[in-house]
């Protein structure tokens, strides 16, 4: 949706001279770099899909050239009525080829020509299955015989592993949801916010937009998608030693991305037969957010052969290869190792430096430019920016610690912002290793969503842990080389003009930082195990679960955000389901009014809990309507027209935003067998001031682990006290059901 711009690219008026045409430079290059990225993509894809993996590499197109051929030549059988022939006719005579081996020739192209229609056939066919949404909203536990078919359809299309891994460019484009329907569930969704009065004015302006300015707006949409082509182990602490810990993991994420590169990783399955779009995995390496004054700028390169360091506020580059093989985790924890051994210390204003990148964009954007752009700067600058990933080698120690109170919130604060100057905030994420050997990350939002970083996340610590492992004494495996050169150490000249910005940008950092009220608990009592038992989805439960706390919290209700995923389509990312809807609101005030039955409640808990699931298979299969009138606002502003609907829309506060950390996308253990390996997940900071963020990750059968945040500074909210209601409330939704606490 960041791309909307470029469908106003072009703009035309009829005027009496003719036609005048206005083009927006930065619009048009951007749609020329999609477009060119696009076609790319789709080349590399084609390459990968028809030369490496269906021709001439697979047995079955051998087969069928080889039956082609001994037909034809051989039995005297031509199984192409007439068409061998016809190649043969048109084939060029030579010299070196007797008529036998142009007979062979012909059948040989026939064959290859049957193939590779076959697999274009089977591309589309498979492109048309996966339009097919129904099964979303089939009632649980029964599935309609269109269903049945089309599953039946599905696996035996996904039957070939290079259509499975060439699934890309098969997925449906998002569609453009009509603007009567956006409309009409919008006004549905602040219902419930909203008085008789104020609900008659937001009638009226919705009116008045879908009459005007909508149709207009919706055509521009429309003309753009036709262009457009956390946390460690919760108890498990593998080793304690840093350098070590930071070797295994290190060598697990570069593992990888060599498996990215190569395309051997399995695509996420809904149902086990549905490919998810996994396209924002190509940016999780090498790419860098860089400041601008108007708007920033991803970049993204193609390789990067080196990680940056940070260490007691030193910067070092550190090469990951060594003629040209990668290197092991025993030669990584010794490079490591140096690193913390370095008794040398910082260079004047190099401490601090990466606070720029936490403060304010503008005064980073023209100290980059001022101070960053020649000499021993520019070059260290590109260091980091050309890296691979960042590395933190944190000081700290963190963790869950038994009869530790505070413990998770110090740890999640830690890996929010850290000190605000030992994270490199624009880097696509920053893998943090503390003093005791336990992990984080940070992660830079604007290039990815959380289940991609979660997906790197558990493919690095199930291969840490049950494929590298250590020795006893905590080492990773094998015998370092220690003829390696040791890690370069950045150089940098920093004027004292350039030390004041960074001052500026760190005490900006850190109020903002030392405003974050972080709270992190474990839910104990029960788990989706329960929650099943009580016949409903473990998310809605949930959702309506933090809806009761927050009532009960503030005593009203505000507008609800919950991110989705629209991985079903072709470089989907996330909708929105607002989760406050009339059913929720009547579930919660009958948990408030003592005169209602628990009978009633449970009625309304039922309604609330299936109109949730509505919401979400809704936003999942592109009929959200908050990603589409954000775009809608977007067109309106590239265009020069005001819109008081969308401004309205547009300036609505989300007092609770929420989202669900995943897990086990990869399946490389069993949950059941290592029941000490759960996943702490991870958060993030609120989103109004004077609200609340709130995400949770369902843990195994018996676990859910929450993390609340909200401002100290605001005098409406208090995380501990949302923490003690979330528990409560949960408590009291599995009472409703007789289910044992």
């Amino acid at each position: 949706m960041a791309e909307a711009h470029q469908a106003v690219a072009f703009q035309f008026t009829v005027t009496p001279e003719g036609l005048d045409l206005r083009l927006s430079r930065e619009a048009v290059r951007q749609l020329c770099l999609a477009a060119a990225h696009a076609w790319k993509k789709r080349l590399v894809q084609a390459k990968n899909t028809f030369l490496s993996g269906v021709y001439p590499a697979s047995p079955s197109s051998w087969v069928l050239v080889v039956m082609a051929t001994a037909g034809s030549f051989y039995c005297q059988v031509d199984p192409s009525r007439g068409l061998i022939t016809h190649i043969q006719h048109y084939l060029p005579q030579s010299r070196f080829l007797s008529a036998d081996g142009h007979a062979v020739l012909s059948a040989a192209l026939f064959g290859t020509g049957v193939w590779l229609g076959t697999v274009l056939l089977f591309r589309r066919a498979l492109r048309l299955l996966l339009t097919y949404h129904g099964w979303m909203f089939e009632p649980h536990g029964r599935l309609s015989r269109r269903t049945r078919i089309w599953m039946v359809m599905m696996k035996v299309m996904s039957f070939r592993k290079p259509l499975l891994y060439s699934f890309q460019t098969s997925l449906p484009k998002l569609p453009v949801p009509p603007v009567q329907a956006t409309i009409t569930r919008y006004l549905e969704s602040v219902r419930p916010l909203l008085d008789d009065e104020k609900y008659k004015k937001m009638e009226v302006l919705a009116k008045e937009f879908k009459e005007t300015i909508a149709p207009r707006l919706q055509k521009y949409l429309i003309l753009k998608s036709w262009w457009t082509t956390n946390y460690d182990f919760l108890y498990v602490t593998p080793s304690p030693i840093q350098a070590a810990r930071a070797g295994n993991v290190v060598h697990a994420i570069l593992l990888y991305r060599r498996k990215l590169d190569r395309g051997e990783l399995r695509p996420l399955m809904a149902l086990g037969i549905v490919p998810m779009c996994s396209s924002q995995l190509e940016r999780m390496f090498n790419t860098t957010r860089i400041p601008g004054k108007e708007t920033d700028q991803l970049v993204h390169l193609g390789d990067s052969r080196h990680v940056a360091v940070f260490h007691r506020g030193r910067f070092y580059r550190l090469w990951l290869y060594q003629g040209g093989r990668l290197l092991q985790p025993r030669d990584l924890q010794l490079q490591f190792q140096r690193i913390l051994d370095d008794p040398s210390g910082p260079q004047p204003g190099e401490e601090r430096l990466a606070a720029l990148t936490a403060g304010e964009r503008v005064p980073w954007a023209e100290a980059r430019t001022r101070f960053f752009s020649r000499g021993p700067n520019k070059a260290s600058l590109e260091a980091i920016e050309r890296a691979a990933f960042f590395v933190t080698l944190d000081e700290e120690a963190h963790g869950a610690a038994p009869r530790r109170d505070g413990c998770m919130d110090a740890y999640a604060k830690s890996l929010l912002h850290g000190r605000c100057y030992d994270r490199w905030f624009d880097k696509s994420f920053t893998l943090v290793v503390y003093s005791n050997g336990k992990l984080g990350a940070n992660a830079e939002h604007s290039w990815a969503d959380a289940p991609v970083i979660g997906h790197l996340w558990e493919f690095m610590l199930g291969t840490d842990r049950f494929e590298l492992g250590y020795t006893e004494e905590g080492n990773c495996k094998g015998e370092p080389n220690t003829m390696l050169p040791p890690p370069q150490r950045l150089q940098w000249d920093i004027p004292e003009e350039c030390c004041a910005a960074i001052e500026r940008s760190y005490v900006l950092a850190q109020a903002l930082a030392e405003d974050v009220d972080f709270h992190v608990f474990q839910f104990l009592e029960f788990g989706k195990g329960l929650i099943k038992r009580c016949r409903t989805s473990p998310d809605a439960f949930i959702q309506l679960s933090l809806q009761l706390a927050h009532f009960r919290d503030k005593g009203q209700f505000c507008l609800m955000y919950e991110a989705s995923m629209t991985r079903l389509f072709r470089d989907g990312r996330t909708e929105t389901v607002r989760s406050c809807t009339a059913e929720a609101t009547a579930f919660v005030r009958s948990m408030a009014d003592p005169a209602q039955s628990r009978a009633e409640r449970q009625r309304l808990f039922r309604l609330a809990a299936e109109k949730h699931q509505l919401m979400y298979r809704l936003a999942m299969t592109g009929a959200g309507i908050d990603r589409h009138l954000f775009c809608l606002y977007l067109m309106s502003r590239y265009l020069g027209l005001q819109s008081p609907f969308l401004a309205q829309v547009l300036s609505e506060p989300w007092r609770l935003s929420t989202s669900q950390t995943p897990q086990q996308q990869l399946n490389m253990f069993d949950l059941n067998k290592f029941p000490d390996h759960v996943s702490t997940g991870g958060g993030f900071g609120p989103v109004a001031d004077d609200g609340y963020g709130v995400s949770y990750i369902i843990a195994g059968e018996n676990l859910i682990n929450f993390h609340v945040s909200s401002k100290f500074s605001s005098p409406e909210t208090d995380s501990k006290r949302f923490g003690r209601n979330i528990r409560q409330a949960m408590l009291d939704i599995a009472e409703l059901f007789d289910k044992p606490k």
